[in-house]
């Protein structure tokens, strides 16, 4: 711990002071190149400077989470009870702190002078929003005596606090693949599937972790098949007319655009697949909870579409700006609307079950 508190003060300390040594940014500069870490670090160091002790809490404290997610995972699968509830408030509360850091930065900070400009400031928000609702949620699940939505909201809260982690994979992987960008352009391919990814991830947790092939009281599915044919008939639609908006940016626009259609289709087929594969074995359960994450996946590109030109008139961004913007945040914000209905799913199958339960019998 004391190494990894160490770690995360050595890569904001150059914002501080610089010049200053920092380890994360000699093994960025060794593994891409010094041009490329000197140039990102000389955008940043203005917004970082004047809320540096926010993104200090903020970054120290999400390390923390990164160990205390795997460890409550651990408690969970052990069914060590105490143990879960007393890490399970421990993060919970260092949720809280850290995303008050990030907030305070974000605060602090215009949309336009954000590291990679305006899109990565809303997608930064965005899943600060998620990540403090998630948590919410799932502490409320806890409370309410109801464990299995308690574990999908603790999921998605460490999906979306994930992103931080992986954005840093990636500024050291994404060169290789796209060579000469710089680390803003880099962040700005990141962004188009992080969210996807991280929300994606979580959903398989879920399942994984959920063996039950129906649930008492379930009834009929809320995503019939005249929902889902609608849900892929809108999303053909708004995906035609994201794929045209990125056309007309060239370069840059089909580099952000195939970031965002990939990751997307394997998370479609696999959704997909899962669902066919949970009706064939008779898992209704399953099957429902695929299709309302398949036709949340299907309605993020709609998301997406009616957002660029809300986030383009409401913020005054460019055209560019507010698609980057609007397509980024599209999969985070369904997959969290996903996450609800099946929330309510099962608070509705619970109550059916508690409706058509026997009365008890009178005491004699």
């Amino acid at each position: 711990m004391r190494g990894l508190r160490a770690h995360r003060d050595d890569e904001l300390w150059p914002y501080a002071r610089p010049g200053a040594p920092a380890l994360g940014e000699s093994l960025l500069a060794h593994a891409v190149s010094p041009r490329y870490v000197a140039d990102a670090l000389a955008t940043r160091i203005a917004p970082y400077r004047h809320s540096l002790v926010p993104m200090v809490v903020h970054s120290v404290l999400g390390g923390l989470l990164m160990l205390l997610g795997p460890a409550q995972l651990l408690t969970a699968s052990r069914r060590s009870v105490r143990r879960h509830r007393v890490l399970g408030v421990l993060f919970a509360v260092t949720v809280y702190a850290s995303m008050a850091g990030a907030g305070l930065y974000l605060a602090r900070t215009a949309p336009r002078d954000a590291f990679s400009g305006a899109a990565f400031w809303i997608v930064l928000a965005t899943i600060l929003v998620g990540t403090v609702l998630s948590v919410t949620f799932g502490i409320l699940a806890a409370v309410a005596g109801l464990p299995d939505l308690h574990q999908r909201w603790m999921l998605l809260c460490y999906g979306f606090l994930l992103t931080a982690p992986l954005l840093r994979l990636e500024w050291g992987a994404l060169p290789a693949v796209l060579p000469g960008l710089p680390m803003t352009e880099t962040n700005r391919v990141a962004i188009m599937h992080l969210g996807s990814l991280v929300v994606f991830g979580a959903l398989l947790a879920s399942r994984a972790r959920d063996r039950r092939d129906t649930v008492a009281g379930l009834g009929r599915s809320w995503a019939p098949l005249p929902v889902t044919v609608a849900a892929h008939l809108a999303a053909a639609a708004a995906l035609t007319w994201i794929v045209r908006a990125f056309a007309a940016y060239g370069t840059a626009g089909h580099r952000l655009l195939t970031a965002y259609l990939v990751p997307y289709a394997v998370a479609y087929a696999v959704m997909a697949l899962g669902a066919r594969r949970a009706a064939r074995q008779d898992r209704p359960w399953a099957r429902e909870e695929w299709r309302l994450h398949l036709v949340g996946l299907c309605l993020a590109p709609v998301l997406s579409a009616g957002a660029v030109a809300v986030l383009q008139h409401s913020l005054g961004l460019d055209r560019f700006t507010a698609l980057t913007a609007g397509v980024a945040m599209g999969c985070g914000m369904t997959a969290f609307g996903a996450t609800q209905a099946v929330s309510l799913r099962l608070l509705y199958a619970r109550e059916v079950r508690r409706r058509t339960a026997p009365a008890a019998a009178p005491a004699t």
